[in-house]
């Protein structure tokens, strides 16, 4: 009886630790609108695996991630696999990154994070962003999306657009972001503008050259205007206080003709059954005429190699790399552009099918808003954007505060 008695105690704690996270598979990332979908494909996997799987997804405005991480590594919970944006991420968790230049997934992809010839991220999917446009709106208004690769092409759409707000059933032209919890928005993605719109992809020459407290004055004169054009023609309410839904559901619902996000919107046009056709056009952030949009891994799954856990983290990701589940989670599920060679099945989102549109055609520029570290983009960059969209500074002091930022970081 004693004996039963002490296998039941036994029994019973090993299972109230594996339900607190003990031994569990923990994987942080940040990427709250595949929340869902991921817990879904590794509830699935875990059981498979006979291990539990937590996920913990951290973003999107309402959560920030790197934040999170610097927390569970003051507490010693550091997950076992944890997402990072790009080089200034990796070189904070280095030391913790384990080298996964010989997983069966790396001669799959073109993508992955390297890092002095070794492999060390895993490309979550390949992502892109211009300005999402609703062909039908822009098509009653006699728009052609040919004409939006410029300042002087943007400023004459937006304004007839404007104009034609009532019968086209518009709140607002632009479904535009710069709130304190939507600093991504601004100093992430609309950044990108300065740094690599209309550069050859993989050129940095102007992120260097800012790093190196240079600042090009005419391109970022010009980025000002564009700035200030998304703000001009947004809903304020959105604009200045907005959530991630909120703006996104403006344009989903058909209250907004032009929405500043990428193809990881697909999922929430599919939840709001937003029929209408999409697309992408250029970024119109100069005077000159630029042909492409921003394209390329959006975030890297890293390995921690302190983990008791790390070869089963390994396998997880062999798994969603190379594994039918875990194609059918990426594409179907999930909705994303996947980033290995061996996955011919491709998503049916309308902006996940545009940026393929682009890459097909060799029309990309890089990302380059991630050789600025977090603090400087989030912390510094972002309050500018904020102050801006608020009307608390004119055009002129957004381009003085940007410039001083630069030159003081």
């Amino acid at each position: 009886m004693k004996k039963i008695s002490l296998i039941m105690v036994l029994f019973l704690l090993s299972a109230s630790l594996f339900a607190n996270g003990e031994g569990a598979l923990v994987l942080a990332q940040g990427k709250p609108e595949i929340d869902a979908q991921l817990k879904a494909y590794a509830a699935a996997w875990g059981e498979k695996n006979n291990v539990e799987v937590i996920i913990k997804s951290c973003g999107g405005g309402n959560c920030d991630l790197g934040q999170m991480l610097k927390a569970d590594m003051a507490a010693g919970e550091m997950p076992d696999i944890f997402a990072i944006n790009g080089p200034e991420d990796f070189l904070e968790w280095q030391a913790i990154a384990a080298d996964l230049s010989g997983e069966s997934w790396v001669d799959q992809t073109k993508v992955a994070f390297v890092y002095e010839g070794k492999t060390f991220g895993f490309p979550v999917s390949i992502e892109g962003w211009g300005m999402a446009y609703n062909a039908e709106v822009l098509a009653k208004a006699g728009v052609d999306p040919k004409s939006l690769v410029n300042l002087s092409g943007y400023r004459a759409a937006f304004a007839k657009i404007d104009s034609m707000k009532g019968e086209l059933g518009l709140d607002s032209v632009v479904s535009m972001a710069a709130g304190p919890e939507m600093f991504w928005v601004t100093s992430h993605h609309n950044l990108n503008s300065l740094l690599s719109n209309g550069l050859p992809y993989g050129d940095t020459s102007v992120v260097d050259n800012l790093l190196a407290k240079k600042v090009d004055a005419k391109r970022l004169s010009e980025y000002a205007d564009w700035v200030e054009l998304l703000f001009q023609y947004a809903d304020k309410a959105i604009l200045t206080t907005g959530t991630y839904d909120d703006q996104v559901g403006a344009f989903a619902t058909g209250k907004a003709a032009f929405l500043h996000q990428g193809n990881w919107t697909d999922p929430n046009m599919a939840a709001a059954n937003a029929n209408f056709k999409m697309a992408f056009a250029p970024h119109g952030s100069m005077e000159a005429a630029t042909d492409g949009i921003f394209v390329s891994a959006p975030s890297f799954y890293l390995v921690n190699t302190e983990s008791e856990n790390a070869d089963i983290a390994k396998k997880f990701l062999v798994d969603l790399a190379m594994s039918s589940a875990g194609a059918d989670y990426m594409v179907k599920e999930a909705k994303m552009i996947p980033a290995f060679a061996n996955i011919d099945i491709r998503p049916d989102g309308q902006l996940s099918s545009s940026v393929q549109d682009w890459m097909s055609q060799g029309k990309v520029y890089s990302w380059n808003q991630y050789r600025l570290n977090s603090e400087f983009r989030d912390r510094t960059l972002a309050p500018i954007y904020n102050q801006f969209a608020n009307g608390d500074i004119d055009k002129a002091r957004f381009i003085r505060l940007m410039t001083e930022a630069f030159k003081n970081r």
